[in-house]
């Protein structure tokens, strides 16, 4: 039995801030769908005081803008993007066109087409999410997508320099100044400057988060993302510090962002909190990390590794990092994450910067039924079919006439039975008493 040495706050406190975000959003994509521009300026100037003549970034100011960013931060930008489409694109390798023959003359198949467009959101704000420039637009540009819209706010009045980089040398076609809910409506509903997009991708805060989720059906979505999450699995192998500052590393995106530890060992437990409760108070980002652990880090003592891949997978969390003596035990003991990171080698943080592999993953337990962005998120798996054979057209107009009548579809019944009268010895005698 799991034994817990930090539990979170109770998750009613949450589901109540949950609502009061979700009204706020319905109001200002109604507001949005009714005035277009107007509204979205009048959402800019007041949540960011943002309120430029264009909010598109023409091509001069952007390669100004390029210009001025520091040589060594392109080349870690260059480097990062490098590294992330090399790993779409051999995604995108994997995934093959289909066609085979089912019976004489009868193809079917299937093609990978890319969506026409795509939004990428950036965020900004206090954390300047550069990194997700790279994650949204170089993986939707792997995929094909011709037409890629990218939005970032600014920050505190100023334009995001390195994210713009970013940005630009991803393979954007259209980069906007803008932020929030209205950035997302923009690109979803279309307004007189901003055309709409079928799909937007990408990271955000609640308010972003609950846009993408109210517009869902209207437009396509990546996936629906709270706030970002880790889980270490750690037997008593592990250094403590270090899973103590990996908790930590995440703890900070936000007060809301959970942290767990699920161990095998309950002394590495107690050393963990130890170092945690000493790093705290001198971490520059003590705001946000301070209380994400005060109110949603657990610590949680399994009696077996078996029992703490359990406990792991109960979570469905968006990080799993795996510190044990074997962590690649994990690939096949747990099913339900959103990414794994193994071994003391990796972290976190090198998926969410650096290593290649994307960072807008699921959060909230959707790791139960699907994985983060990837190149596939931006391609329609679409079926084709092709019957060639006199014979075998025949032979499925008399099945589907069948097989529709079962189902009272006597329309349907019919176009096969014309098929089979035309390519074969049936008779239409719905026909003929039409005829009279």
């Amino acid at each position: 039995m799991p034994r817990f040495l930090k539990s979170p706050v109770p998750a009613g406190q949450v589901r109540a801030a949950r609502a009061d975000v979700a009204e706020r959003v319905h109001a200002i994509l109604d507001d949005i769908r009714e005035r277009g521009d107007e509204a979205v300026r009048q959402y800019s100037e007041k949540f960011d005081d943002w309120s430029p003549e264009s909010f598109r970034l023409g091509r001069d100011e952007i390669q100004r803008i390029v210009s001025g960013v520091p040589e060594t931060v392109i080349d870690d930008i260059r480097f990062v993007q490098k590294q992330v489409r090399t790993f779409a694109q051999a995604q995108r390798d994997s995934l093959r066109d289909v066609e085979i023959e089912t019976l004489p003359g009868v193809r079917l198949g299937h093609r990978h087409v890319p969506v026409s467009g795509a939004g990428a959101y950036v965020p900004g704000g206090r954390y300047p999410l550069t990194a997700s420039a790279h994650m949204t637009i170089v993986t939707a540009k792997v995929a094909g997508v011709e037409r890629v819209a990218a939005c970032t706010p600014p920050i505190r009045g100023e334009i995001p320099a390195a994210t713009v980089a970013a940005m630009h040398l991803a393979g954007a076609d259209e980069i906007y100044l803008l932020g929030g809910v209205q950035a997302v409506a923009a690109l979803a509903i279309g307004t007189e400057t901003i055309g709409r997009v079928p799909l937007i991708a990408g990271p955000g805060n609640a308010y972003v988060a609950e846009a993408k989720r109210q517009l869902f059906g209207e437009v396509g979505i990546d996936l629906f993302a709270g706030p970002t999450e880790i889980l270490v699995v750690a037997d008593e192998h592990a250094d403590p510090f270090v899973v103590a500052v990996d908790l930590l590393s995440q703890a900070e995106h936000g007060p809301d962002s959970p942290a767990v530890l699920v161990t095998t060992s309950e002394e590495l437990g107690r050393e963990v909190e130890r170092h945690i409760d000493r790093l705290l108070p001198g971490m520059p980002t003590n705001d946000f990390a301070g209380p994400a652990w005060r109110d949603h880090g657990e610590i949680v003592v399994a009696d077996s590794l078996a029992e703490a891949f359990e406990i792991a997978d109960s979570y469905a969390s968006e990080h799993v990092e795996v510190l044990t003596d074997n962590p690649r035990q994990a690939l096949d003991r747990m099913r339900d994450y959103g990414a794994l990171f193994l071994g003391e080698g990796t972290c976190v943080s090198y998926g969410d910067k650096v290593i290649g592999t994307n960072h807008v993953l699921p959060t909230r337990g959707a790791a139960r039924y699907t994985g983060g962005l990837w190149v596939g998120k931006y391609l329609k798996t679409v079926t084709y079919q092709e019957v060639t054979d006199t014979a075998s057209s025949a032979r499925l107009g008399k099945v589907c006439g069948r097989a529709a009548r079962v189902e009272l579809f006597e329309g349907h019944a019919r176009s096969g039975d014309v098929r089979a009268a035309k390519y074969g010895d049936a008779t239409l005698p719905w026909n003929d008493e039409a005829r009279a």
